[in-house]
């Protein structure tokens, strides 16, 4: 084993099958757990082989396969930065043993990696050889690197249809190419190791796949050539892409994009890459579909029924375009839905509106002095006014809000802050240090609480809580967590000026014993049900209010009596 190798908790978490928290807990409990060797205080870094030895010396589970011990192997064989190329060069190596290449030049020179990876191709293959250590890279630059989602990539690749070529000029590492299923790839990224891993996902599989490594819209490698369907997952809000020198590019078939607007650049650039009747699947942020600069370019689309339609997912719009057949007339609706955590509704959406065209919005309706297709503005439409209305006022009528009985108190207690408590070991805080530092884990009983003042008791598994989230771990025998929860809830809690860090310290905490605690604790957690159900009953009187007005004016409802 490497002794230069490092692990991070969670390489060391999935390495010993159990969570992160798990890993915590190892350091806290036990002295004699080795120590960090490198990394930060909020993300450390341990020595492999002292781990491995700390675990065989207590007999607890430790599996390092040939790929955990290649891919830590390739890590300690120089930096971080560059780190893809080595990734990159395995791949090589793989794709020898394949038999993609006939001669091996990978410039890999280590001869206990290259013993690993021949281990790893006798026991996996070569394909998911090299995807583990693409996955371990993935994971491990994670801030840094930008991956299209493999559900938001599988349900692109299915609107788009079978095919047998695609095209995706921002390829990245291959993600929508490979759930394309397509037999021919032509793909583009600016990143040189990022399209070299990609070639090498695609070829692996015996994919013919033709990838360069340049941007696509100051240089593009596929000029005249076409594909029957464009995936695409091009970079968000890139201010320099390329505006001046592209001026009269052939291209802007609908418009010079706006300087600003290099997402309605990355569309036409895909139009132009697509057969005629071809499908364009392209994520797009959702201010692209109602920002003024860009609304001429949106007419066009429209007017030319390129648009066919544009869903809010989690995090992004999707766009679906057809590029249209000459002498074909252009349809006269578009969908425009919306699709929350279940991307499968978007499957039903896409095969309803095939079904039913009418069913979309008018086309004539979107080309006002907006030309606004952000979904949220349209939603109710063409829906069931009254049908909607009269469920959301059901809705309403069943929201009750209970405010739990509270009385004047007598004397006011003894206080204690949570500063104290810490000092005397009752609660621990945990919370990043800095904006890129790795953000705590809460486990089952756990209080998490933000800037905001929103405090909250864990349930469930351990996760990572998010950006500007402290947990707070208490002392179950002396500080009740509902009780934390709420007193956390009630204070204006200050946030350090340069970073979210949370410091809770100087809040107050009422000095009660336990079993008082628990009974504010349960008044506590019914006035965060009490707010819940009153922030719901708002949202549906506002949606009552919407309704009605849409109705009234849509005359799908009447002035009742």
């Amino acid at each position: 084993m490497d002794d230069d190798a490092t692990v991070s908790a969670a390489d060391i978490a999935r390495l010993a099958g159990v969570g992160r928290a798990a890993v915590s807990n190892w350091r806290r409990r036990y002295p004699d757990f080795p120590p960090p060797v490198g990394g930060t205080a909020s993300s450390p870094l341990f020595g492999l082989s002292a781990v491995a030895g700390w675990f065989r010396a207590r007999g607890k589970k430790f599996e390092l396969t040939a790929g955990e011990r290649a891919w830590q192997r390739l890590r300690a064989l120089g930096d971080d930065l560059d780190l893809a190329e080595r990734v990159s060069r395995a791949g090589v190596f793989f794709a020898f043993q394949a038999g993609v290449f006939d001669t091996f030049d990978s410039k890999l020179d280590d001869p206990e990696l290259l013993t690993l990876l021949s281990e790893m191709t006798h026991r996996a293959g070569p394909v998911e050889s090299f995807e583990l250590l693409c996955r371990r890279y993935f994971e491990a630059h994670s801030r840094r690197l930008s991956t299209t989602p493999e559900p938001v990539a599988e349900l692109m690749a299915r609107l788009a249809g079978p095919v047998t070529t695609m095209l995706d000029p921002a390829c990245g590492f291959g993600a929508l190419a490979l759930a394309s299923g397509a037999k021919t790839v032509l793909g583009q990224d600016s990143d040189p190791m990022t399209a070299s891993i990609a070639a090498l996902r695609l070829r692996l599989r015996g994919i013919e796949a033709e990838v360069y490594a340049v941007d696509a819209l100051r240089e593009d490698a596929f000029t005249g050539r076409t594909a029957e369907a464009v995936l695409c997952d091009p970079p968000f809000n890139e201010r320099a892409w390329g505006h001046d020198e592209l001026v009269g590019d052939a291209r802007w078939e609908y418009g010079l994009p706006p300087r600003g607007e290099p997402e309605l650049a990355w569309v036409q650039h895909c139009l132009a890459h697509v057969e005629p009747g071809g499908t364009v699947a392209i994520l797009m942020p959702g201010a692209a579909a109602g920002r003024r600069s860009g609304k001429r370019i949106r007419g066009n689309l429209l007017r030319a029924g390129a648009v066919r339609a544009v869903v809010t997912l989690p995090g992004s719009d999707l766009w679906l375009l057809r590029r249209p057949v000459p002498g074909e007339r252009p349809p006269s609706t578009v969908l425009l839905g919306e699709a929350g955590d279940d991307l499968s509704t978007v499957d039903k959406m896409w095969r309803d509106f095939g079904e039913r065209p009418e069913s979309g919005v008018r086309i004539i309706d979107l080309l006002d002095d907006d030309i606004d297709l952000t979904p949220a503005r349209h939603r109710g439409r063409d829906e069931d006014l009254g049908r909607a209305f009269q469920a959301e006022l059901t809705r309403f009528a069943e929201l009750t809000p209970q405010l739990p009985p509270l009385a004047a108190a007598d004397a006011e207690p003894a206080f204690t802050t949570v500063g104290e408590l810490v000092k005397a070991g009752v609660v621990e805080v945990r919370h990043a240090a800095r904006a890129d530092a790795e953000h705590p884990v809460a486990e089952e009983g756990d209080v998490v609480a933000s800037v905001t003042g929103v405090a909250y008791v864990h349930n469930g598994q351990p996760e990572q809580v998010g950006a500007g989230l402290s947990v707070y771990r208490v002392d179950p025998r002396r500080l009740d967590a509902d009780f934390l929860a709420g007193c956390l809830r009630a204070a204006d809690l200050p946030a350090a000026s340069a970073s979210t860090r949370i410091d809770g310290r100087r809040v107050r905490i009422p000095r009660v014993p336990i079993a008082v605690q628990r009974e504010y604790g349960r008044v506590f957690r019914q006035l965060a049900e009490f707010d819940a159900v009153l922030r719901e009953t708002a949202e549906t009187g506002r949606e009552l209010v919407r309704l009605g007005f849409a109705g009234l004016v849509e005359g799908r409802l009447r002035p009742g009596r």
